[in-house]
């Protein structure tokens, strides 16, 4: 058991009991980890606060990191790179919920990776600060499997499939789980770019769905821990 200081991302919390939470956060030094906060819905609350606990937060704390399996306690704790329009946006809110929910099923390591970490801080101070964010979820999530190791590998993007399951380019379009015609045109416009470059990329509302139904299938198929968001179908009416 140990005193860590690290920044943490909130990934999720629960209520527990009447006055506390239970928070999962990914954070910088140690990877997933989960906090129970005793008391902090109590009225009147000093010190830490429910609100720090939002999705998405970006986090400075002072944790108390127990053996696994257990719990573990934050003693003290600072917003750092507070959002302006995250959790007030109401289209931002949504996919900021739905992105939440992906990201506690689909990271479950109890490491360290500055890479990932520094990859999420990045990407939600850039939708903090950007307007035109319909696409960016879609971006988001397909940069993150980089970092779970299965980005598609785009040596041979010239063939007439794409293989979700192999995560490579194919000309065996029979196999169910392969992406084929308009289907990979769309899947394709998203391939080698970062977030400054997704305001280029049109697509209509079926088409962003479209996508989007691909990309999650792509998650299911390489990730046994991944469940389809349940705030999925907000998502899908907000940018309809």
């Amino acid at each position: 058991m140990g005193i860590v200081n690290t920044k943490a991302i909130v990934l999720s919390s629960l209520k527990f009991g009447d006055t506390s939470l239970i928070v999962k956060c990914y954070t910088e030094e140690e990877g997933v980890k989960s906090y129970l906060i005793r008391g902090v819905l109590k009225p009147k609350k000093t010190g830490i606060k429910a609100a720090y606990f939002q999705p998405l937060t970006q986090l400075k704390i002072i944790a108390k990191h127990n053996t696994k399996g257990t719990l573990n306690s934050i003693k003290e704790v600072q917003v750092v790179n507070p959002y302006k329009t995250i959790h007030t946006d109401i289209i931002k809110q949504s996919v900021v919920f739905f992105l939440s929910e992906i990201l506690a099923s689909s990271i479950q390591e109890e490491e360290q990776n500055k890479a990932l970490y520094s990859y999420l801080e990045t990407a939600f101070i850039w939708l903090d600060v950007h307007d035109k964010i319909a696409n960016f979820h879609l971006l988001f999530l397909l940069n993150l499997t980089g970092f779970l190791g299965f980005y598609p590998d785009t040596s041979k993007k010239d063939k007439i499939g794409f293989n979700l399951l192999e995560g490579k380019f194919s000309d065996n379009t029979a196999d169910k789980n392969v992406l084929f015609k308009n289907d990979l045109y769309q899947f394709k416009k998203l391939l080698g770019i970062n977030f400054d470059g997704i305001e280029n990329v049109s697509y209509s509302k079926d088409e962003r769905q479209l996508v989007l139904q691909m990309i999650i299938e792509y998650f299911k198929l390489h990730l046994d821990s991944f469940r389809k968001p349940k705030s999925l179908q907000v998502l899908e009416t907000i940018f309809s």
